[in-house]
C-alpha cells in the first residue's frame, strides 16, 4: 500500500474498531470465567462465541479488502493486479483453514 493510499476498511474504521473492542471485552470475560472456576462447557460455549465474532470481522475486512483494494488493483491492470489476488486468495486459504 503505498503512503497516500488508504485501507480497504478506512471507510468503516471506527464500526471495525468497535467490533473488535467487543471481541476483546469477550476474551477478557473468557479469562475471567476460568479465573472464577466456571463450568467447563459453560466456558467453550463462550469460546465458540468468540470464535464466531472473530470470524465475522474476519470476513468483512475480507470483504472490504476485495470491494476497494484488490477491485482498485484490477481496474489499474498491470503487476499489482496479480499480487492483489494472490494475496487475497492466500488470506481466503488462511481463514479456511483457521
Amino acid at each position: 500500500m503505498a503512503a497516500t493510499e488508504h485501507p480497504g476498511y478506512a471507510e468503516n474504521k471506527a464500526a471495525h474498531l468497535r467490533r473488535l473492542k467487543r471481541i476483546e471485552g469477550q476474551v477478557r470475560g473468557l479469562a475471567r470465567m476460568v479465573e472464577e472456576d466456571k463450568y467447563c462447557i459453560d466456558v467453550l460455549t463462550q469460546v465458540s462465541a468468540t470464535t464466531r465474532a472473530l470470524q465475522s470481522a474476519s470476513l468483512a475486512l475480507l470483504d472490504e479488502h476485495l470491494r476497494h483494494c484488490v477491485s482498485d488493483a484490477i481496474s489499474d491492470g498491470g503487476d499489482e493486479a496479480e499480487e492483489k489476488i494472490a494475496e487475497a486468495n492466500d488470506a481466503i486459504a488462511r481463514l479456511v483453514r483457521s
